[in-house]
């Protein structure tokens, strides 16, 4: 009998005991051993705590109980997720040696579904790029060809998925940043609505904007894993107090009779490969019955600008705690402001910098109602045009990316051009609406091209019967 590809299958196959957590553990260890020194998608293996984790589950299905409905599926955790005495850096030396006391709410809901945590995944520092070129421990490369990046922030994760090292992943997505890794490596990527999932325990960039979400090979595994990790939890005052549907059970339904937006101001950016198999989408979508209407959505012209005076000011905020006091790298100097310098001058990298600088600003006397303020009147408007564009469709499509995973070295001499690379992505992150990222096909050079599809909010449902209807038209 073949084995189970998909996580509920190999749920099924632990819980029926034709295959042991234990087995699957191993699997992925292994393809880790041999690859990853390639690829670099971990920062810290959890090796020990893996096999632990799986033999637990075994131990659960032997003695008659059901461990899950993650049972045995292994699962890789952006570095930015905190997980108890295990290494948490975010790819930044300023966190070094930093080892949480508590587990962040996302890692606790897997290990009650039966999950297996095989490891924590490099990112761009502190969640801040769109190539994983940033990190303090050196890039992560995309699996379908070494020589180009993976996207970012959460490339390792994206890569963890693309190169069979685990089942599953989760990464933040904070202006794009599930989703156009996911693209560049040909993997399902979900950002959720703000507050779908969970924030407790993840270390904050832009707290207003930031949002977990799933990796995946398919659709359904997706959704089963928003299942898992999604729901109201007190600990974050940002979270929705409401259940959730469940998503698994609404894949089958079809788009009949659904409303596709095509927007027709979109900005111009993207190469003509992709925008080919955007089409190609628009068409599989028609065929299955669903109906396309043209929309307006002036927010795509104008999210660039507010995110990057709105999330860089935040960050500015939330990264100030790094100061060598309390943990992390402390960099001696005569005198408590000098070490302050010191410590953040040798453990923040240039990007990182380049926003603390940039939100600093934003937020000084003088200016904030100037910018920041200002963006945030912006950012109100492009929720407003995203509100009247659902009145007229039902879901959006759009590139999830401007173009296939990009050479390394391409763009991070410019920053604005890295930038760019957001721009689909971004005015999402703004209106707190959820999105994601479905494989469909391949472009320039054979490598894998994402159509992104968007909902309002809580529109999870709907927008999971889109993507699951693209991902049958590729079969």
């Amino acid at each position: 009998m073949a084995a189970p590809t998909t996580a509920r299958g190999i749920a099924a196959a632990v819980k029926a005991g034709t295959t042991t957590a234990a087995d699957f553990a191993e699997q992925h260890l292994l393809r880790i051993a041999e690859r990853d020194g390639e690829i670099h998608a971990f920062n810290h293996v959890m090796a020990d705590q893996a096999r632990a984790a799986a033999a637990a589950v075994d131990a659960a299905v032997a003695a008659g109980n059901d461990p899950g409905p993650l049972a045995g599926v292994t699962v890789a955790l952006k570095d930015n997720m905190c997980t108890r005495g295990i290494p948490t850096t975010c790819s930044s030396k300023i966190l070094e040696g930093w080892r949480p006391p508590y587990d962040a709410t996302i890692v606790e809901k897997l290990h009650a579904a039966g999950a297996v945590v095989i490891g924590k995944t490099n990112l761009d520092e502190f969640a801040m790029g769109s190539s994983t070129e940033n990190s303090a421990f050196g890039p992560t490369k995309n699996p379908h060809d070494t020589s180009r990046v993976p996207g970012g922030s959460s490339g390792g994760s994206a890569a963890s998925v693309a190169a069979g090292f685990s089942q599953m992943a989760l990464g933040s997505d904070t202006g794009g940043s599930i989703r156009q890794p996911a693209a560049l490596c040909g993997v399902v990527g979900v950002k959720p609505t703000y507050g779908y999932v969970s924030r407790f325990g993840l270390v904050a960039f832009a707290s207003s904007l930031d949002q977990i979400g799933p990796f995946t090979t398919s659709v359904e595994d997706a959704a089963l894993m928003l299942d898992v990790i999604g729901g109201h939890d007190p600990l974050d005052s940002t979270s929705i107090p409401k259940e959730h549907p469940s998503l698994v059970g609404c894949l089958d339904q079809g788009v009949e009779g659904l409303r596709v937006g095509r927007i027709t101001d979109l900005p111009e950016g993207a190469d003509p490969d992709v925008l080919e198999r955007l089409e190609v989408a628009f068409e599989a979508l028609v065929a299955a019955g669903a109906t396309v209407v043209d929309v307006q959505v002036p927010a795509f012209t104008f999210g660039l600008t507010a995110y990057y005076l709105i999330a860089p000011a935040e960050a500015s905020s939330n990264l100030a705690r790094y100061d060598g006091v309390r943990y992390g790298l402390r960099v001696d100097a005569p005198d408590t402001n000098g070490m302050y310098a010191a410590t953040r001058e040798a453990g923040f990298g240039d990007e990182v910098k380049r926003r603390i600088m940039l939100g600093t600003y934003a937020l000084s006397a003088g200016y904030y109602d100037a910018y920041y303020g200002k963006a945030l009147k912006v950012r109100r408007l492009i929720h407003d045009d995203f509100e009247r564009a659902y009145q007229q469709a039902d879901v959006l499509l759009t590139p999830a990316s401007p173009s296939v995973a990009f050479p390394f070295g391409a763009k991070g001499d410019n920053p604005l051009a890295m930038y760019l690379c957001d721009t689909y992505t971004i005015p999402t992150n703004l209106a707190g609406h959820p999105g994601m990222s479905v494989p469909f096909g391949t472009g320039a050079h054979g490598l894998p091209v994402g159509v992104q599809v968007l909902a309002g909010t809580l529109q999870e449902p709907t927008m999971f019967r889109v993507a699951a209807e693209l991902e049958r038209a590729m079969a």
